[in-house]
């Protein structure tokens, strides 16, 4: 994995024509030849929305475009016969590939039925605000398009915890079934936070557990992915997904590359969360997320010298995918917190340009975002590619000891190194060590020209709010 990169492969507002299986394999070979080593794909099976879902309102995960649920046969990315052949396409140009997984909830169910349950208050989801009362849910799953293909498994409420509307009386509010109780092991927001959307997955009924591992397994069996993104970790019981991974690879004997999102500012969290999954797989790096958009969105006041204080790469660099924005950090969507344009630059150097944590490039900074009049930023993110390829090498020195304008040099093999130097607030130079092999090199950002002294140090320059790449130029 040293020096691989992922790409996440959709954005929110991804159309659903032209199919993305179709245009992700014809883009394989141009994606592997820009410097990215794996592609993290969208969930691949039927939502709730059919050709429109973005795949987070699960339906069926065992339709991978093949059934005519929901209003469609394709995905919105999709027909099976295609996200196949992608697959295909993707491991011959020396790719692995990334699975969207979500099994925290169901949604779009085929029938209702009456169950006993209490509502229970928003904020504090172990107090109950009613009686126990009946309600009509919507938590019958049998498929009929389907008719039992690869799993005859029907899901009625008994395989759920919770739901939140009522169809009786048309009421949204947060239901805990009678006789159950929220899942353990989740985070403590709202005192449990198992509860997130639709029908909520009972990790506790071991039914649930074996159906979700069989389905792993044929999923791995019939897609031949290499590993997997899990949603909604925060929202799930920790040893559910500890002891899934670790079936997955003792059935398959592959390494099962796997990372999760656990959505939560405070690095203790994750920290937490790794303890208790033991560190079978990594989790996006969200505080580091979250320091860019303050660096972004401060006007200067951030202090650059804390760019990496607290977040994950910094803590367990092991274990940490950093990335700058994604589907859900987007203009527009839940988690909404997009970093500023000014500050793209500066924040694909800081997960590109070092060598701590597996980076991971947004579909929307790589090819833009049409819907948002979002620009393309691939040029700038091809040229750090080929620079994290062909010069991340040898010695790195850093210069984090300033507020605003903050520097790292690798001084590379046979002067094939660099230097970046950035700032959120006014420009200015730092005198940065290269290595005395340098002695008399010229380097430049494209717009100055810096030459290295005798004893190695060159003084770099860079303009307000922006970051400079320096490179060896005859």
């Amino acid at each position: 994995m040293e020096k691989g990169v992922i790409l996440q492969y959709f954005e929110w507002y991804t159309p659903s024509e032209p199919h993305l299986w179709v245009e992700l394999k014809e883009n394989a070979k141009k994606l592997k030849e820009a410097g990215f080593s794996a592609i993290w794909m969208p969930p691949s099976y039927k939502g709730i929305a059919g050709k429109n879902d973005v795949g987070y309102g699960a339906y069926d995960l065992y339709d991978l475009g093949e059934f005519d649920a929901k209003g469609s046969i394709p995905t919105k990315y999709g027909t099976k016969d295609e996200l196949l052949t992608c697959v295909k396409s993707l491991h011959e140009a020396g790719l692995d590939v990334y699975s969207d997984v979500v099994l925290d909830h169901k949604m779009g169910a085929d029938g209702f039925e009456k169950v006993k349950a209490r509502e229970v208050a928003n904020d504090k989801r172990d107090e109950f605000v009613s009686d126990e009362e009946e309600i009509e849910v919507a938590t019958i799953f049998n498929f009929p398009a389907r008719k039992d293909k690869y799993s005859s498994f029907h899901w009625n409420w008994e395989d759920f915890d919770g739901i939140d509307y009522d169809n009786t009386t048309h009421r949204h509010a947060d239901y805990l079934f009678a006789s159950k109780q929220w899942d353990d092991e989740v985070d403590d927001e709202n005192e449990n936070y198992d509860y997130l959307m639709g029908a909520d997955l009972d990790f506790s009924n071991p039914d649930v557990v074996e159906e979700c591992k069989r389905w792993g397994l044929w999923y791995l069996e019939t897609v031949g992915n290499d590993g997997f993104r899990l949603d909604a970790l925060k929202h799930i019981k920790a040893s559910f997904y500890k002891e899934w991974i670790a079936d997955l690879r003792q059935k398959t004997n592959k390494e099962l590359f796997t990372v999760g999102e656990y959505w939560h500012g405070d690095v203790n969290h994750l920290l937490h969360y790794l303890q208790l999954v033991n560190y079978q797989f990594s989790l996006f790096d969200v505080p580091l997320h979250y320091n860019f958009y303050h660096a972004s969105h401060s006007m200067g006041a951030f202090d650059m010298r804390d760019i990496f204080k607290n977040t994950l790469v910094a803590c367990s660099p092991a274990r940490a995918v950093t990335f700058v924005d994604n589907h859900d950090t987007q203009p527009a969507e839940g988690l909404q917190s997009f970093i500023d344009d000014w500050f793209k630059k500066q924040a694909y150097a800081l997960i590109l340009l070092r060598e701590e944590g597996y980076p991971c490039v947004f579909y929307g900074d790589y090819y833009g975002i049409a819907h948002n009049h979002i620009a393309s930023k691939r040029d700038m993110i091809d040229e750090m590619l080929e620079i994290r390829k062909d010069r991340m090498e040898g010695a790195r020195h850093d210069y984090f000891n300033n507020p605003d304008i903050i520097g790292w040099t690798y001084e590379g093999l046979h002067q094939n190194g660099f230097a970046v130097i950035m700032t959120n607030a006014r420009g200015g130079s730092r005198q940065m060590y290269m290595g005395e092999s340098y002695r008399g090199c010229h380097m430049s950002d494209g717009k100055h020209e810096v030459v290295i002294s005798d004893d190695g140090i060159g003084t770099f320059l860079v303009d307000d709010g922006d970051c400079s790449i320096y490179v060896t130029i005859e």
